[in-house]
C-alpha cells in the first residue's frame, strides 16, 4: 500500500496498479462454475456501492466469504481497513487472490477452505470483542455468495446469533450479503406479504434486516437469471422471541409447511396423530392465535406466543420437542408397505394351494 496525501483531508489507502478483475479471469484462466452457482461482479462503481452499504470500513477487520476473482476485495482495500480475511472455497481463484494480498502487505490473509465448516470463532483478534448490549464491533462480513450456499449459510449465521457464537462471539458482527431478489425479498417480507415465509420470521426475529439495492443480472458475468439484491443484516439487542434457535425453528417450519392453508394445517405437524387436534386448540387458544390465518398473514407477536406456549407444552410433556413429523408419516409409510406385501404373500400363497 502507498499513503496519497490529500491537502487538508486524511491520507486514502490506494492499491498499487494492479491487473484489472477482467485481466485476472484472463490470466489465470478463470471461468464461472454452473454447478457451483458462480457468477463475477467486475464493475468496480458496483463493487464500491456494495462495500459503502457496510458502513465506514476504515480501520475495520472485515471477512469477505468467497471473493472469487477479487472485484469486492479491492473495493474493500480501497475503504482503508486495517485487517482483510478472505474465505475462498475455490482453489482456482487462490493464485488471483495471493497477487492482491502481496499488494496489500500485512493487510490481507487469504484462506483456501469452506464458509460453511470454517471456525469463525478465531478469525478476529480477541481486543475487538464488545458486550452484546453495546456498539457493534468493528467487525464486517461482506460477500457476493453463490446462490446454491446463500440459504443455508444464512440459516448457519442466524443461528449464531441467537448462540451467540461464531462470528457473533465478538459481539454484533454486521453482514452484508447479495442473494437472490426472491431470497433477499423473503428475508425483508412484512406480514401479509407474498413473499413472508420462514426466512422472513427467522431473520427479523433476530436481525435488523434491510433491503439495500437491487443489481441487474445483467451486471454479472456469466449473467444469472435473476436479479441480485444486497441485503444487511444488524443482529438485535434483545431477540423478539426469546426461545432456543432449534425451538422457533421448529415452530416456524411447522406453520409454513402448509403456506397457502389455514395456519392450524401446520401447527397440527407439531403434535403426534394421538390427542393431535385437542393439543393444537390448546396451542392456538393459549397463544390466541385465529387459526384461519394463513402463515404468512401471521404477525411477530403471534410467531413469539405460538413458541412461547409450545415451549410450555415441552416442558410439561419432555417427549414433545423430539417428535418428527415427517418420521411418523415414513413409520405409517413403511407399516402400509409390509401389510400390502403380506396380504399379496398370502393371496399368492391361497392361489397356489388352490
Amino acid at each position: 500500500f502507498c499513503l496519497m496525501a490529500v491537502p487538508g483531508k486524511v491520507a486514502a489507502f490506494r492499491l498499487p496498479p494492479l491487473p484489472t478483475v477482467g485481466e485476472i479471469i484472463k490470466l489465470f484462466r478463470l471461468k464461472a462454475q454452473k454447478q457451483l452457482s458462480q457468477n463475477f461482479l467486475l464493475d468496480l462503481r458496483l463493487t464500491d456501492k456494495i462495500v459503502r452499504q457496510a458502513g465506514e470500513l476504515k480501520n475495520a477487520h472485515v471477512c469477505e466469504v468467497g471473493p472469487g476473482p477479487g472485484g469486492i476485495t479491492r473495493s474493500i482495500l480501497s475503504a482503508g481497513v486495517e485487517q482483510l480475511l478472505l474465505i475462498e472455497k475455490d482453489a482456482r481463484f487462490i493464485p488471483g487472490l495471493q497477487m492482491l494480498s502481496e499488494a496489500a502487505p500485512g493487510k490481507v490473509r487469504v484462506v483456501h477452505g469452506d464458509i460453511l465448516t470454517y471456525k469463525m470463532e478465531k478469525a478476529f483478534p480477541k481486543h475487538l470483542k464488545k458486550n452484546w448490549e453495546d456498539e457493534p464491533p468493528d467487525i464486517h462480513i461482506i460477500g457476493n455468495l453463490p446462490f446454491s450456499v446463500s440459504t443455508p449459510l444464512i440459516i448457519k449465521w442466524l443461528e449464531n446469533v441467537s448462540k451467540k457464537d461464531g462470528p457473533f462471539i465478538y459481539g454484533r458482527t454486521q453482514m452484508t450479503l447479495t442473494f437472490q431478489k426472491e431470497v433477499a425479498e423473503r428475508l425483508t417480507a412484512n406480514p401479509g406479504g407474498k413473499q413472508r415465509s420462514r426466512l422472513s420470521i427467522m431473520s427479523q426475529h433476530l436481525c435488523t434486516v434491510e433491503n439495500c439495492f437491487v443489481i441487474p443480472g445483467q451486471a454479472f458475468v456469466p449473467k444469472p437469471e435473476v436479479d441480485v439484491a444486497v441485503v444487511r443484516f444488524t443482529p438485535l439487542v434483545q431477540p423478539k422471541i426469546q426461545q432456543p434457535f432449534e425451538l422457533v425453528e421448529k415452530v416456524v417450519q411447522s406453520v409454513f409447511q402448509f403456506r397457502r392453508k389455514y395456519c392450524f394445517r401446520g401447527i397440527e405437524t407439531l403434535f403426534p396423530e394421538s390427542g393431535r387436534l385437542k393439543r393444537t386448540e390448546q396451542l392456538m387458544m393459549t397463544a390466541n392465535v385465529d387459526p384461519t390465518l394463513r402463515p404468512f398473514q401471521l404477525s411477530m407477536s403471534q410467531f413469539r406466543n405460538l413458541c412461547n406456549t409450545y415451549r410450555k407444552m415441552c416442558d410439561e410433556d419432555p417427549g414433545l420437542f423430539v417428535y418428527n413429523y415427517r418420521e411418523e408419516l415414513r413409520q405409517k409409510k413403511m407399516m402400509r408397505n409390509l401389510q400390502k406385501s403380506s396380504s399379496q404373500r398370502n393371496q399368492s400363497e391361497e392361489e397356489d394351494q388352490l
